[in-house]
């Protein structure tokens, strides 16, 4: 089958490696891994209020130390992605515009989770079970989801084929959803409950913006075997939506 080329949804969709861009993608984003621990963990943003005379400090430690696991934890996941899972181009601009995103909510929960506003601790509780149970729960459905795809354009005999199996049986877009699931899990566990916005407004994002223009995609690469997998598939939310 001829290659589509096509960049839609705000990506390049056209196959090939992008070696220096995925690289760059990962090393700047273990960058900000590396100044996530400088706060956490080596009085950082004391230093930082240093420098404008205020007295900062994580008024809530153990929080912001579970907060830098979670921006590890998620960095794993984007090196597996970029550099094992994903097929396609990566543009600069992809790379530059992403890494703004992940340094905002990567640094900005870390802070507000961690209590840089405030001087109080929160003791952990039945909400954070909740919380981090969910960030799991979308972490297992984004990567897996894309591995059990992985797996399977691996055989020969489904090369050109329209993957509908394994978790995208329960919705066209479960990478997506778990996306969703995982970020409702990390704001909720800054006990911030504006930080919602977050994955409210990457929900909107998905259903309005990137899935439509993924459809459009996936319609002209795969015809009627995609229409037909579309009417029997809810799209982003399984037995839902």
């Amino acid at each position: 089958m001829e290659k589509v080329k096509s960049n839609t949804g705000g990506v390049n969709r056209e196959y090939g490696r992008s070696v220096p861009q995925k690289w760059a993608f990962v090393l700047l984003h273990l960058g900000i891994v590396v100044f996530c621990a400088w706060l956490t963990f080596f009085d950082g943003w004391s230093v930082i209020g240093n420098l404008f005379g205020f007295n900062w400090a994580f008024a809530d430690q153990d929080r912001a130390n579970v907060l830098f696991a979670c921006v590890v934890l998620y960095w794993i996941r984007h090196t597996i992605t970029v550099f094992y899972l994903l097929a396609r181009r990566v543009d600069w601009g992809e790379v530059f515009g992403l890494i703004s995103f992940m340094a905002l909510f990567e640094i900005g929960l870390l802070l507000v989770g961690g209590g840089a506003f405030r001087d109080y601790t929160i003791d952990l509780g039945w909400l954070d079970i909740v919380a981090l149970s969910l960030l799991a729960f979308g972490s297992y459905l984004n990567s897996y989801s894309e591995i059990q795809r992985k797996w399977w354009k691996r055989d020969s005999s489904n090369k050109g084929q329209c993957y509908t199996e394994g978790l995208f049986h329960y919705s066209m877009h479960i990478n997506y959803f778990g996306d969703f699931v995982l970020f409702t899990g990390w704001c909720l566990f800054t006990y911030n409950f504006w930080t919602l916005l977050l994955p409210l407004s990457m929900a909107y994002s998905f259903i309005y913006f990137h899935i439509p223009a993924l459809d459009l995609h996936l319609a002209e690469r795969y015809g009627e075997k995609f229409k037909d997998y579309s009417i029997a598939t809810k799209r982003f939310i399984p037995f839902v939506y």
